[in-house]
């Protein structure tokens, strides 16, 4: 069904299709070795105009479990880009040599921009403060596998709001389930964007600074960095970063099946001593990316089918 598709944001799929998507992921999950050579043949390009660990290297891990191969750059300085040359040359010129191609850009709109002059699908992993679509479908798939559900669930979305792309497309991507509430906790100056609330409607969210009064409240815990690169002021993001701190002593205060989210890195807001607690899911859904980044290189590929 997305065979041929851009990936931009969450919402240029279907529910149907992400549904499809998480399915064939939780396929892959239950027995990896019989996708090893799914993509064999094919030649995924990674262009990641920013820094990135996770993202990258779980869709390198991806195409190379299914049996692609990969080319790309993870410095554009690296690239003719240190030479002058347009996204759009860049991205006309490498959609002749890939059958795919994975773009991070710092820059909002970089993307869904490269996908009117690509010749083969693009992906979207980040644009600068706006979605980041591929962290949402990691994000719905370890929901449902460890909730049993996409609905009926109260999610607090916790730090970096204004700047923080996985909740903007999370928020987004989860208003089309029903049954779902969102309570925002942060700091003033990290708001949610006024536009995402005014889509979700003021009967489905509560706004708060506090996460303790909170926290008790909550199915899903959704933390965030705050995110220095976003900042113009070191002494502004030097007196917000640490706001927010979950440990041992809040963990206390929540349900007993709640489960605590993070796209990672973090910095310290969650300490370290969470990490044993079994509600703590942040290296499982990190792991849960690989799976539906494997399930969407090969559906858009037309061999999931």
């Amino acid at each position: 069904m997305i065979k041929g598709k851009h990936l931009i944001e969450v919402n240029d799929f279907s529910l149907e299709e992400i549904e499809d998507l998480l399915d064939f992921a939780d396929t892959i999950i239950q027995d990896q070795s019989k996708y090893a050579g799914l993509c064999k043949g094919n030649l995924i390009a990674t262009l990641f105009y920013e820094p990135s660990t996770r993202t990258k290297f779980s869709f390198e891990s991806a195409a190379l479990r299914l049996g692609a191969k990969v080319i790309g750059f993870a410095d554009a300085m690296t690239s003719s880009v240190s030479k002058g040359e347009s996204l759009v040359d860049t991205i006309q010129t490498i959609s002749c040599y890939a059958d795919l191609i994975v773009m991070r850009h710092p820059k909002e709109g970089a993307p869904r921009l490269a996908s009117k002059y690509s010749q083969v699908p693009i992906i979207n992993g980040g644009d600068g403060g706006h979605q980041h679509p591929t962290q949402t479908l990691t994000d719905l798939l370890t929901i449902r596998a460890l909730k049993g559900s996409l609905s009926n669930l109260t999610i607090g979305l916790c730090g970096d709001l204004k700047f923080g792309r996985t909740t903007h497309s999370l928020t987004k991507t989860m208003l089309r389930y029903p049954d779902i509430r969102f309570i925002f906790i942060s700091p003033e100056e990290l708001r949610i964007s006024e536009y995402i609330k005014e889509e979700i409607g003021r009967d489905r969210y509560e706004e708060t600074n506090s996460l303790d009064n909170n926290i008790g409240k909550l199915d899903i815990l959704y933390m965030t960095r705050i995110q220095k690169e976003r900042f113009f002021s070191e002494q502004e993001y030097l007196r917000l970063k640490g706001y927010y701190i979950l440990d041992n002593n809040k963990m206390r205060m929540a349900k007993k099946d709640m489960i605590v989210m993070h796209p990672l890195p973090r910095v310290n807001e969650i300490a370290a001593e969470v990490d044993h607690d079994d509600r703590a899911v942040y290296f499982k859904q990190a792991r849960y990316g690989m799976y539906i980044r494997m399930a969407l290189i090969a559906k858009m590929l037309g061999k999931g089918e």
